[in-house]
């Protein structure tokens, strides 16, 4: 019992420093072609996004909207995606519930 004790601790100290190196990685995702670029880190935040000049329309605005949305969805989903693959890292394949924060 105290070795799967000391293992869990062990996970959680693992799982505390993958939380903060998920927060200094980043992806990146575009639409309309790179006109419209997010980039989020792991820890799912939106760090910036790049919008060409040229598909800034005041007569379009609803264009621009859908770009916008399509990079940061896109961009979450990669982001997601990371986390899942560095928490398999880190478990080893272990079949853990939903971490708050992590997923």
């Amino acid at each position: 019992m105290g070795n799967l004790l000391k293992q869990a601790q062990q996970l959680q100290t693992k799982m505390a420093r993958l939380q903060e190196e998920l927060e200094e990685k980043t992806v990146e995702a575009s639409s309309g072609g790179g006109m419209v670029t997010a980039v989020i880190n792991g820890r799912q935040e939106i760090l910036s996004i790049n919008i060409e000049p040229e598909v800034i329309n005041p007569d379009d605005q609803e264009m621009l909207q859908d770009l916008i949305l399509a990079a940061i969805n896109d961009g979450l989903a990669k982001a997601r995606n990371m986390v899942n693959e560095e928490m398999g890292k880190l478990t080893g394949g272990l079949n853990l519930p939903h971490i708050p924060g992590l997923t």
